[in-house]
């Protein structure tokens, strides 16, 4: 996607011309589907793979891509940040608009009230594409939706409205205000709030139930959002493998936002916890994985022994501690249906008895949705197997998730007991002492296109968080859950997305003219070290650290970068001259001193190809905090890598002022061939900018 030239142009007609070129004048109506024109040049359209070679060798076409479908990636996580309700606030903060491309939104959440809210921001230019069942209002300022495949089914609505409940979660995890007494049938009790309860929300619906979140959708809605003029994009989807940067829609809208002075905040993905499992990566956009709070929800389960194991999972279920028979999976295989135990212990649809089954608690040998077990009658469940027990999930019945030892008395006590009984207890929450660690789902690098950037950037709140919900939505998204509620629990690098999305908001608010970099930038530098002995993946699972809201709106110095840097970046990535221009819709030229290592960024990446390495990386910081300050470098790291600094002591007479520096990394890969972790802090005694440091062999990395 090109810029939009500037002057009398219109997209429309040259987008039209360019399909009647290729797919003829009568079936050029039917091929058509967008055009991207307020804010970049681009259109989207049916075509035959003959049409799209025709289309890619067309002069100016940057780039013919497919349309993939991607998928969707409170009260305490704010607090645990050392973010209270307290926190000092810019008085600009509701002039700051954060865009959210999700779902859709409930509009009549008390998150979303305008009570006490003034006019939108004079200089939004939104709309609000509101259908009789929609109606924006001073805080929720803008609202579109998108569907270009047409059809809607009826699990959905054709409006801005979520019928799904994500979207909704995460834009008042965001921006939500604050809403006292909020839980999830007594769970999670308290104050529900997002980042900025003062600003507004502009709302993007671009995921659907039955069709995902297509990629013409999303760069429609980022083409829309940027000329709206939002400040924050907020974006908790992905992809389902990882693509070049100008075959990433989100890279791409995202790039285009950049230009714009607007900050993409993305999930990193759910796919962890392998390695090189991130499908959201560009250098121009903040990527958050996911991390634990010091809260945790525990549900266990009593035996008729006496005997009470503890599982996780978000039980809103009481069943008063009444006792009920209780039936292994492997016991009740639904034979007349062509299952045995071997296929029934797991609980798969269809595979279990409902003679057998009903009114029991069932016990599995797999972590399931609870649904087969739902369906076939029984009354709560226990599930059992190796997996993570990092998350707590909701069923749709009673349920638990116990480990293999736990498990395994439970199985002891079924074997060796002539009537089995258990009761299941309503959730309780503890104090998880361990916390902040990244939680396992959350997707890993190192990066597979450009691996000498270090993905993600950081990690924030994102599992059992509590949040706003439509109450037309099932708690479990499960069709046979009846529970309307209108807040939720769930988890997610969705969900540590909109935290890290609340934060830059908050610090836009206080620096309103600082560029994307560097408020990326203050969040990375401020975050907090986290623990390589809870966090075996290191970097590669936490970036530069657990983000730190009060520290980031003042961080000292700030790395900062603009579109000029990435296109030398790219150049450093292999892309030419003339696409280069094309996309920037400017004289931009590739030289032979654009390379990945000399991007301004915050983090410092570099892949050994050999056992023996040396590589220089350039940079340059710029003051926002004390004038008269003098900065002295330190560097932590192990004995087989040497960090050479220069200079080692940068002096700032003033705010503003910038100041470059050189850092080689030299060393060898240990016996292991282990990946090195190290940092480097600037520091003049008051503020301590941090940053990473990470050397990694060329196979996938162990950490050290």
């Amino acid at each position: 996607m090109g810029d939009r030239p500037k002057g009398d142009f219109s997209a429309s007609s040259l987008h039209t011309g360019m399909l009647q070129d290729v797919v003829g004048s009568d079936a050029a109506s039917e091929a058509w589907v967008y055009s991207y024109q307020r804010s970049f040049n681009g259109f989207a359209a049916r075509l035959t793979e003959e049409e799209v070679e025709k289309m890619t060798d067309m002069e100016g076409v940057v780039s013919v891509f497919p349309s993939r479908t991607n998928q969707l990636h409170t009260t305490r996580s704010w607090d645990f940040m050392g973010f209270t309700q307290h926190v000092k606030r810019a008085g600009i903060e509701s002039n700051v608009v954060v865009g959210m491309l999700d779902t859709g939104i409930w509009p009549e959440s008390e998150s979303f009230s305008d009570e006490g809210f003034g006019p939108a921001p004079k200089n939004w230019k939104g709309i609000c594409q509101t259908p009789s069942n929609f109606t924006c209002n001073n805080k929720v300022i803008g609202a579109r939706f998108y569907h270009a495949d047409g059809e809607v089914s009826l699990e959905d609505i054709e409006s801005p409205r979520d019928s799904i409940g994500h979207g909704t979660h995460t834009a008042s995890t965001a921006a939500g205000n604050e809403v006292t007494k909020a839980s999830l049938f007594g769970l999670g009790l308290g104050t529900v709030r997002g980042g900025v309860p003062s600003s507004r929300i502009a709302v993007y619906k671009i995921c659907w139930s039955n069709t995902g979140c297509s990629d013409v959708d999303l760069l429609a809605a980022f083409d829309d959002a940027i000329a709206d003029g939002v400040d924050i994009i907020s974006i908790s989807i992905g992809g389902s493998f990882p693509v070049d940067y100008f075959q990433d829609p989100i890279a791409i809208g995202a790039f285009h936002a950049m230009k714009k002075g607007i900050l993409t905040s993305n999930s990193a993905g759910n796919s962890g916890p392998n390695p090189s499992t991130l499908s959201n990566f560009a250098p121009w956009t903040l990527i958050v994985a996911a991390s634990t709070i010091d809260r945790k929800f525990v549900t266990k389960i009593q035996l008729g022994n006496g005997e009470v194991y503890e599982g996780v999972s978000v039980n809103t279920f009481d069943l008063k501690d009444k006792m009920y028979p209780m039936i292994y999976a492997g016991d009740a295989p639904n034979i007349t249906g062509g299952f045995d135990g071997s296929q029934s212990r797991f609980c798969t649809t269809g595979s279990l008895d409902k003679a057998l089954v009903t009114g029991k608690i069932v016990l599995c040998d797999l972590l399931t949705s609870g649904n087969p077990a739902l369906s076939a009658g029984a009354i709560g469940t226990v599930m059992q197997d190796g997996g993570f027990k990092d998350v707590a999930f909701a069923f749709p019945l009673p349920a638990t998730y116990l480990g293999l030892d736990d498990g395994s008395n439970v199985s002891l006590y079924l074997n060796t007991t002539k009537i089995p009984v258990a009761s299941i207890l309503k959730s309780t929450d503890e104090k998880d002492g361990l916390a902040p660690f990244v939680v396992s789902f959350s997707s890993r690098g190192p990066i597979p296109i450009t691996s000498d950037i270090l993905k993600p950037d950081i990690t924030a709140p994102g599992v059992d968080i509590l949040a706003s919900w439509p109450p037309i939505s099932a708690l479990t998204q499960s069709e046979n859950d009846t529970r309307s509620v209108s807040f939720n629990i769930i988890s997610g690098t969705s969900m540590s997305c909109p935290h890290a999305t609340g934060v830059a908001a908050y610090i836009k608010s206080f620096h309103p003219t600082w560029s994307p970099a560097a408020i990326k930038s203050a969040l990375m530098t401020t975050a907090n070290a986290m623990n390589v002995a809870t966090n075996t993946d290191a970097e590669f699972a936490y970036g530069a650290g657990h983000i730190n809201p009060l520290k980031a709106v003042n961080p000292g110095l700030v790395y900062d970068a603009n579109e000029a840097d990435y296109v030398k970046f790219l150049c450093g990535s292999g892309y030419d001259t003339k696409s280069l221009r094309i996309v920037t819709g400017d004289l931009s030229t590739c030289t032979s001193n654009g390379t990945v290592w000399d991007l301004n960024y915050p983090s410092f990446a570099l892949t050994a190809k050999n056992t023996s390495f040396r590589q220089t990386f350039h940079r340059s910081v710029t003051n926002v905090g004390s004038p008269g300050s003098t900065y002295k470098a330190r560097v932590i790291g192990p004995l087989n890598l040497k960090i050479k600094v220069v200079p080692s002591t940068l002096s700032f007479k003033t705010p503003g002022q910038k100041r470059s520096f050189v850092v080689t990394l030299t060393g060898t890969m240990d016996s292991n061939n282990s990946m090195i972790s190290a940092s480097l802090v600037w520091s003049d005694g008051v503020y301590h900018v941090r940053s990473p440091i990470v050397v990694y062999p060329t196979a996938s990395p162990g950490s050290n």
